[in-house]
């Protein structure tokens, strides 16, 4: 019985978490959402460039 009390309580805990964090959240600007996808866009190719790097150094060391 006590098992079922705490997970009752974990997701009740959880829900009021997850709402206080929503109330605290706000949609970003313009100019926020243009700079954070120009980051992840920057972050994409470099982790690309790298792993084809390492593929074409495969390719040529172990041919």
């Amino acid at each position: 019985m006590e098992e079922v009390q705490t997970k009752s309580h974990r997701v009740k805990r959880f829900i009021k978490e997850a709402q206080r964090v929503l109330r605290i959240t706000k949609k970003p600007s313009k100019t926020e959402y243009i700079s954070i996808v120009k980051v992840t866009g920057l972050g994409l190719v470099i982790i690309g460039s790298i792993g084809f790097v390492i593929f074409v150094l495969n390719q040529v060391l172990f041919k």
